[in-house]
């Protein structure tokens, strides 16, 4: 399959369609602002570039970009780095990435990783989701390295995201790649049928489904798409007990933005 690279790409993506592959431009060396906006056109907000927690770097003839988490730092600000990237309109997408965690990188409580998002509000960080303003589906690392789908929609439970965990067996490794695919399919309106669904690929093993649900009711009228792939990465949490006691980092390259599957 040809993907397009961002490189190629205007600061508007409204003429650009799916497939899209992340194309990291420059030398090994500070992910700059200057960087991140031409990696990354579109953009209304950043944290954690400017702050200088991000940086590339290239092995085995890949480029991969290197998230940096402070010792004692909690959000994107203190520790991590977020942004909301716009990508054409569509019901149904997936988001495919590899990542690396560090070999001695500290889970504590959890943090959050990537994923896909609509709608016309960032609902995340505790401003609900109620079928018109938007939604998120992210991942999460938990203790010990457990893994998690962590996802505002219409019907969550509480006020923060709601969590679908994986299978008890699995732990994210360290030190090694993992491919994460992330695929969400919106619902017909007022009808409890969008799909939201999480595959991982161990080194040496074969992709295994970790969270399958297709009940998902992402909105209530037909407006309401998969338009942005949030990439957010932090530990928290909402207080100093999530955060790490010593620096740390992941890792993330083949970052890719396909069309969906259908429910």
């Amino acid at each position: 399959m040809k993907f397009l690279s961002l490189l190629a790409l205007t600061s508007s993506l409204n003429a650009a369609d799916l497939p899209i592959s992340v194309r990291f431009s420059g030398a090994a060396g500070d992910y700059t602002e200057q960087r991140w906006k031409q990696d990354w056109p579109g953009c209304e907000f950043e944290d954690g570039i400017k702050e200088g927690h991000v940086q590339l770097k290239e092995q085995d003839g890949k480029k991969w970009l290197r998230v940096n988490y402070a010792l004692g730092g909690i959000g994107p600000e203190k520790g991590g780095t977020g942004w909301r990237w716009p990508i054409e309109k569509h019901n149904s997408v997936q988001l495919i990435y590899t990542l690396r965690f560090s070999q001695d990188f500290e889970f504590v409580k959890g943090g959050k990783l990537p994923g896909l998002c609509g709608g016309s509000e960032n609902v995340s960080g505790g401003r609900r989701a109620d079928g018109i303003n938007g939604f998120s589906a992210r991942l999460m690392w938990r203790k010990d390295g457990r893994g998690e789908a962590y996802v505002y929609h219409k019907n969550q439970p509480d006020k923060y995201g709601e969590s679908f965990p994986f299978p008890e067996d699995f732990r994210f490794p360290t030190g090694t790649p993992i491919q994460v695919r992330l695929a969400v399919g919106m619902n017909r309106g007022g009808q409890r049928d969008g799909l939201l669904r999480v595959w991982m690929t161990l080194p040496g093993r074969v992709e295994r489904l970790v969270v399958d649900r297709t009940n998902m009711e992402w909105r209530n009228a037909d407006a309401l798409n998969v338009d942005s792939l949030l990439f957010e990465t932090f530990h928290g949490g909402n207080d100093s007990t999530w955060a790490p006691t010593r620096p740390c980092y992941a890792e993330f390259t083949d970052i890719r933005i396909l069309r969906g599957e259908s429910n």
